[in-house]
């Protein structure tokens, strides 16, 4: 069954690698690194330029289609000191054309490099786990076993950038991100564009992104 969004515990999972919440108005997505590519390119190697632009237009289309007032980011969202100079007229004109939506920033392991966003900016800026309207959002997953208990709130968190590979006819195979559904955790996948991936545990239930919508796949081990 293929659809342009997976229901779990409450929350749309959208195939735009950003979770919704419909009675809040808020989105969340993790791991956006903007300027990631221009510290690559800094330091001489050869990546592709335009990603900045390209991750705040697909949060603009995102804010814009379900009318958000509130981006919860999980961690993460300039990936080094020097993305702040790198990103920072594109992001500074995205804040623009946002004036009225609230933002909140969940400290990553990266703002501990790269720093926190400028005050001008308008970012909340939280440790982890930041809790609101029943939700802990947090950067670094919760341990396993810690997330099937049934206590608690439910979790969203970042930082792994999972993925997947989906095998198909014959010995093709396609490698998709994904969204990690265990107990009451859900793992995002990274929102940027230019960010790899770690392959994700068989045991594990999954929510693949595919062109042909989302996939739900159930680890050997499901719960």
């Amino acid at each position: 069954m293929t659809r342009a969004a997976h229901d779990y515990r409450g929350l749309s999972l959208l195939k735009e690698r950003a979770i919704w919440r419909e009675d809040s108005r808020t989105l969340w997505v993790a791991d956006v690194h903007l300027g990631k590519a221009a510290t690559f390119r800094a330091l001489g190697q050869p990546v592709p330029a335009g990603t900045t632009t390209d991750n705040l237009n697909r949060l603009s289309a995102l804010i814009d289609f379900h009318r958000a007032s509130r981006l919860v980011f999980l961690g993460d969202l300039f990936h080094a000191p020097q993305s702040h100079i790198a990103a920072a007229r594109a992001f500074r004109a995205w804040r623009d054309r946002h004036k009225d939506l609230e933002l909140v920033l969940v400290r990553g392991n990266h703002e501990r490099r790269a720093g926190d966003p400028a005050p001008e900016l308008r970012i909340e800026v939280v440790a982890e786990p930041y809790s609101s309207d029943a939700i802990e959002a947090r950067h670094h997953p919760l341990q396993a076993e810690e997330a099937l208990t049934e206590r608690g709130e439910t979790v969203l968190a970042g930082h792994l950038h999972p993925v997947v590979c989906i095998r198909g006819a014959g010995h093709d195979s396609i490698r998709a991100q994904c969204f990690v559904l265990h107990g009451r955790q859900i793992i995002l996948p990274a929102f940027g564009e230019f960010t790899g991936g770690a392959r994700t545990a068989r045991t594990m239930n999954v929510c693949a992104i595919t062109e042909a919508g989302m996939i739900y796949i159930e680890g050997d081990r499901g719960v």
